[in-house]
């Protein structure tokens, strides 16, 4: 947007911008259509006094100058929420809003960390609360910024684009009287006639992609339109972005699911270990489809610098689409997800469950199955819980539950060399370390827990005869026995590996991409392309011979506009070049005149 100021003595409005770039250019308007309409700037008009003016007396004047009032001050606004100074400002503040959602835990991410924040920070978190810095970008501050952002973008494009397109339509406006008074001037005299020059300049601006026109006595030529189409096209960007980002917010949906091989997953909410969504999304939004883990691969770097880094990360499913579809096979890598509609199942994590087996005293088979183990860090030490809630009984024949903690290293460093921490994360010596709890897991309840964790609070360790803690590390095949006839736990030599898979549903997302690109594009329009206009004028001198001359004028000033204009003159000189004072001097000879006879030597003269 353009601040203008007020003539105070012709109640006219001027740019100020615009005088100083039309260097020697007085402010009574000598350019008329030339100078004006280099931009589609819209251009504030002074509003003098109050609104509304004097009020007449009664009610009827009173509602008179309410309503103008109103109208008035809505005007005010109108012109303040659509300037760019406003718009700039909004844009600021939206990203200042979204660096609390960045460093503040927010519920829709991770509504745990929210409530351990809170409890941590009793005050802190209160304020926060009552601010909706747990959750920024539903916050009624947060959307505020945001809608007015939108309104200021539309209320400043719409205009401008009516506007632009009116330019479009017209014709370069026609010369001005004094073309000597612009940036860029050259002038000559010619042999040639005026409407040869013309014809000539006309031709040479047309084929450098000018936009021109012969009016009166000179060729209008206008160009770079592209910078106000790279304007728009930045301001119509910046909308698709903040609708793009909007839409994709308010119909999201995201969930994870830790899947072990010769598992599968279907595409419902209960299937998912943990899932988040939108405001507005709906189950019906889910895309319908199934998949099938058959084996995941991960191998690594054995030497160098990089020991232990990923070398191979896939994947292999077979996957189906709808309730009826025909199974598919394929391999999803790390930042190469399966796309399925509007989803994409990406790969995040992986790591190893171990295949136990777990009998009571009488031998009877009460567990097995596969156990996912969390890993600790880069080289896969994993902690695990293996939790035994129905069919055990013990010794005694009464019902319990079993539970036992569980670490897991897939390369063991060895007896004696150290606690169980992986040296490298392929299994190329696994190792389980157990130690058993009976009694009640606390799952009866109801309460949610966690798989990975034991709760140990209504639980009683096993204890050998002489009271120590009944533990071992056992190689795959190796059973752990449990005291008094309690049964036992075997590792078994099969080990499976897990996969954790992301499911995402973000629509809108390629529009967003697209409006970022298509806004880089545009503002590098709009910043490197130079709006011009340059006029050819040839008239009959006084003296009857052609003068011709050249200008240009630029929406700012720059340096390439008198260099092109000498380049433009260049050529039509070559059309129409300088007249020569000897060819201004020459006297043609007539062939019927009568020679003349030099006088003789003193003769009279």
């Amino acid at each position: 947007m353009s601040t203008t100021d007020t003539d105070t003595g012709t109640g006219r409005t001027k740019d100020p911008a615009t005088a100083k770039r039309h260097i020697g250019v007085s402010a009574d308007g000598e350019l008329g259509e030339a100078g004006s309409q280099l931009s589609t700037a819209p251009v504030d008009t002074a509003v003098p006094g109050s609104f509304g003016g004097s009020r007449a007396p009664g009610a009827l004047g009173w509602l008179t100058w309410t309503g103008r009032e109103v109208v008035g001050w809505a005007r005010w606004f109108w012109r303040q929420l659509t300037s760019m100074r406003v718009a700039l400002i909004l844009l600021f503040l939206l990203s200042l809003g979204a660096i609390p959602g960045s460093l503040i835990p927010q519920s829709g991410t991770d509504a745990q960390k929210v409530a351990d924040f809170k409890d941590a920070h009793s005050i802190l978190g209160s304020v926060y609360d009552k601010l909706g810095l747990f959750h920024v970008y539903s916050s009624v501050w947060f959307s505020a910024i945001y809608i007015l952002l939108f309104v200021s973008l539309i209320g400043c494009i719409v205009p401008r684009t009516w506007q632009f397109v009116g330019q479009l339509r017209g014709r370069p406006p026609g010369a001005p009287k004094r073309l000597n008074r612009l940036p860029a001037y050259a002038t000559w005299r010619t042999g040639a006639e005026p409407e040869q020059v013309r014809e000539a300049a006309l031709k040479i601006l047309k084929q450098r992609r000018f936009r021109a026109h012969i009016e009166k006595d000179a060729v209008a030529a206008e160009k770079g339109y592209l910078r106000e189409t790279g304007n728009l096209l930045f301001h119509i960007a910046l909308i698709v972005m903040l609708v793009a980002f909007a839409w994709g917010q308010l119909f999201k949906s995201e969930g994870n699911k830790l899947i072990v091989e010769g598992d599968g997953f279907s595409n419902t909410i209960s299937q998912y270990d943990d899932f988040k969504s939108g405001n507005l999304f709906s189950t019906d939004d889910l895309t319908p489809f199934s998949f099938n883990l058959k084996k995941f691969t991960g191998t690594y770097e054995r030497t160098g610098p990089n020991k232990g880094t990923p070398r191979t990360y896939q994947a292999d499913i077979t996957y189906s689409i709808g309730a009826y579809g025909k199974e598919k096979k394929t391999t999803v890598k790390v930042n190469e997800p399966l796309k399925i509609g509007d989803s994409k199942v990406y790969l995040t994590a992986h790591g190893y469950a171990p295949v136990v087996t777990v009998r009571d005293g009488k031998g009877n088979v009460v567990y097995h199955d596969a156990v996912p183990m969390l890993p600790l860090d880069p080289n896969v030490t994993s902690q695990g819980a293996i939790k035994v809630m129905d069919g055990y009984k013990n010794a005694q024949g009464t019902s319990e539950q079993l539970g036992f903690s569980a670490f897991f290293v897939p390369t063991f460093a060895g007896a004696g060399k150290g606690d169980m921490f992986s040296q490298f994360p392929a299994l190329d010596f696994p190792v389980l370390a157990l130690s058993g709890f009976h009694g009640s897991l606390g799952v009866d309840a109801g309460i949610p827990q966690n798989v990975y964790q034991l709760d140990t609070s209504k639980m009683k360790q096993f204890k050998d005869a002489k009271g120590n803690i009944v533990k071992a590390r056992l190689l795959p095949g190796e059973t752990m026995k449990l005291p008094n006839g309690a049964g036992s736990i075997t590792f078994d030599k099969g080990i499976k590996e897990w996969a954790n898979f992301q499911v995402t549903q973000q629509p809108g997302s390629d529009w967003a991409l697209v409006g970022a690109f298509t806004a880089i594009f545009g503002l590098a329009g709009s910043l490197f392309i130079q709006r011009r206009r340059v006029w050819v004028r040839a008239a009959t001198g006084a003296d009857g011979v052609t003068v011709v001359e050249m200008a240009g004028l630029g929406r700012s000033e720059s340096a390439k506009l008198p260099e092109e204009l000498g380049d433009l003159a260049a050529l039509v000189h070559e059309q129409a070049p300088t007249k020569s004072d000897t060819d201004e001097a020459a006297v043609e000879t007539d062939p019927d005149a009568e020679p003349s006879v030099p006088a003789a030597e003193g003769a009279e003269k």
